[in-house]
């Protein structure tokens, strides 16, 4: 039986925002290739260290300091928002005790920021307080977002958001696959609500728009 090991660590998840949709609209293949982009960038960015655990199209690490996470997390963040071949990323990080066992981690710790993740929006990523104001003291603009009461946590917590990539703009992030327009001159016809990546997202938001709330 492994050995319970008690130690500190900042828990981080991200994930592919509009991943299910991608696979739906577009195919597995698509999605597939999707994926490998999202791991290689970043396996790249760990060096040598592997990611602690892959789920779908989730990954979970767990990192030392609240400085080495951000530093780290900046760079993953902004590869994959560069990455046309990718949506938007959902992220969140919460500090805290864990136990070791093995190769996983379990804990409240591990819990929060999961549940973090699952309220982030396409393009951000939330924190709680101790890794906000490390977000701060480094001049990273961070939004307060608030007290929110967790699932299975028995008191709110106050969530911030912190830009550690440029801000989504909301109007250019396509509703399905949640593809964010690149940084060029793209228009939209006069009194369109929303930006679609391509005809295919267009007719399948307009077939089933609450699918894609």
């Amino acid at each position: 039986m492994n050995q319970l090991v008690r130690a500190e660590a900042s828990i981080v998840f991200i994930d592919l925002a509009g991943f299910s949709a991608s696979a739906d609209v577009y195919g597995d293949e698509r999605a597939l290739v999707m994926l490998q982009i999202f791991e290689d960038i970043v396996h790249d960015a760990l060096g040598e260290a592997s990611p602690l655990k892959w789920i779908g199209d989730e990954v979970m690490l767990a990192l030392g300091d609240c400085n080495s996470t951000l530093e780290l997390l900046a760079v993953i963040l902004n590869k994959c928002r560069e990455e046309p071949r990718l949506p938007l990323t959902r992220a969140g990080v919460h500090c805290g005790p864990i136990l070791r066992r093995g190769g996983d981690v379990f804990g409240s710790t591990v819990n929060i920021a999961a549940r973090l993740t699952a309220l982030a929006g396409p393009g951000e990523l939330l924190t709680t307080e101790q890794i906000a104001e490390v977000a701060m003291r480094r001049g990273v603009a961070v939004e307060d977002r608030g007290e929110h009461q967790i699932r299975s946590v028995s008191i709110p917590l106050k969530l911030f958001a912190v830009a550690l990539t440029p801000v989504a703009d909301p109007m250019w992030i396509d509703p399905v696959c949640k593809m964010h327009a690149p940084l060029m001159a793209y228009r939209k016809a006069a009194g369109d609500k929303h930006w679609f990546c391509s005809p295919r997202c267009a007719d399948a938001y307009q077939q089933n728009p609450a699918a894609y709330s």
